[in-house]
């Protein structure tokens, strides 16, 4: 069942960005006082009520600018006007009208959609006497909010959700898979959400760091749904100087938390690099399933050195030696099916449940090849463990003193974990609870 869809439109900074934070309830929406921010369109969801609504952030529209950066965000604004069933047109209540405001009215008076003019940055009652110009424009309703305070901003949830009612019945859908495209500036991550959504849905540009917010992206394949976050690319900290993007590379890094995989995109041409190896570190620590994505393979002259490129990542990022991986050209569109197929198997992993007889079986055995070493005068002994959690999966031992785990024993439990059971491009999770020594122990 499709939510209402409203789009917020408007030239650059007038807080349109702001006034999408405040209708979602998060910052998910990078704001700055700087003009051009934005770039793609961002979608989140507004809730009031019982009502609900899908909202889109865009980026500032100059309807006269040829350039050709500018023209990509233009594409953007009207690909959200086109997927809207209502607008927001926002303009700054305190600046007045503009030429571009006036430009960007001229267009929507052109689109077959209910336009709501949104005053904003009008912080009291003696502002909201002044805004004759804006009534001018000849469009209504006018309403004057403060997205930056919240003043009026319930208002225009009442009048919006009067005009685009949510439909009923079941709300019942499959929930997609959320997966978190990471990488470096330049190595081709808004080309590939491109190339899977089979539209420009995310700008594309030669100049570093285009992509600013994390850019959601729903896309279907093989009849399953899947959430594609197009992330900044993340620089080293000795070169990330404007705060701009250090605010990016922290969303980048926040996007991750809310995915279930990350793609860590990788250019074929450079190999990896030590800030690729940092950033398929995050996606480890955060405890998301990884595929590593080889793109730009079609640059390489020598395409049958891929067993060399393997064993490389595998000397590199040793911690992710249980990711698989995958080579791709954005491109060209090549290696997307084999990508999906690698995508539906980890995901699969990502959520498998071990049985708890299995589990202690395996354990045991392990322990049995191998008992573990004394930390400190102390020697670990296990009793029985248990899976507690999936996404990632975790296991919960109770053994006799937790602090007599090594962390080299504990890597060697990991992995025969993984020899067992697979977990194919997933980050396991131990954990250690004290418990005192049953009569009957399921563990040597």
């Amino acid at each position: 069942m499709r939510t209402p869809t409203i789009a917020i439109v408007g030239r650059p900074n007038v807080g349109k960005s702001t006034l999408f934070n405040r209708l979602i309830g998060n910052r998910k929406a990078i704001v700055r006082d700087t003009p051009g921010v934005t770039r793609d369109r961002i979608h989140g969801s507004c809730e009031f009520g019982g009502w609900r609504a899908t909202v889109i952030d865009t980026g500032g529209l100059d309807p006269t600018s040829a350039e050709s950066l500018t023209a990509q965000v233009r594409g953007q604004v009207l690909a959200a006007i086109a997927e809207a069933d209502a607008l927001l047109f926002v303009v700054d209540g305190r600046d007045g009208i503009t030429a571009l405001d006036q430009e960007v009215a001229r267009l929507l008076r052109k689109v077959s959609k209910p336009v709501i003019l949104v005053a904003n940055k009008v912080e009291s009652g003696r502002q909201e006497a002044g805004l004759a110009e804006v009534y001018r424009l000849g469009m209504e309703p006018v309403l004057p909010v403060s997205a930056e305070h919240g003043r009026g901003v319930a208002e225009l949830l009442e009048t919006v959700a009067m005009l685009l009612p949510a439909p009923s019945g079941s709300q019942d859908e499959a929930k997609p898979i959320r997966i978190a495209v990471v990488g470096r500036p330049n190595v081709g991550k808004s080309s590939l959400v491109n190339a899977i959504a089979g539209q420009e849905r995310v700008v594309v540009h030669p100049e570093p760091g285009t992509t600013r917010d994390a850019v959601d992206a729903v896309v279907t394949v093989r009849d399953r749904p899947y959430l594609l976050v197009d992330t900044a690319g993340m620089r080293r900290k000795g070169r990330t100087v404007d705060a701009l993007d250090k605010l990016a590379a922290v969303m980048a890094r926040r996007s991750l938390e809310r995915c279930d995989l990350a793609l860590v995109v990788l250019d074929a041409g450079e190999g990896v690099t030590t800030q690729d190896a940092r950033i398929a570190g995050y996606a480890e620590t955060a405890g998301r399933a990884v595929v590593l994505l080889v793109n730009k393979w079609d640059l390489v002259e020598t395409p049958d050195h891929a067993p060399g490129i393997v064993r490389t990542l595998r000397e590199r990022l040793p911690f992710l030696a249980h990711a698989p991986v995958v080579f791709t050209s954005a491109q060209l569109g090549t290696g997307l099916e084999a990508l999906f197929e690698t995508v539906e198997r980890v995901a699969a992993e990502y959520a498998k449940e071990v049985p708890t007889g299995e589990l202690n079986r395996v354990l045991s055995a392990a322990v049995a090849r191998r008992p573990p070493a004394g930390v400190r005068g102390k020697t670990l002994k296990l009793f029985y463990a248990t899976q507690i959690g999936t996404r990632p999966p975790t296991f919960l031992l109770f053994v006799n003193d937790p602090s007599a785990l090594h962390f080299s024993y504990e890597r060697y439990l990991i992995n025969a974990l993984r020899e067992a059971f697979g977990f194919s491009g997933c980050a396991l999770r131990l954990r250690l609870r004290r418990r005192r020594a049953p009569r009957a122990r399921i563990l040597p």
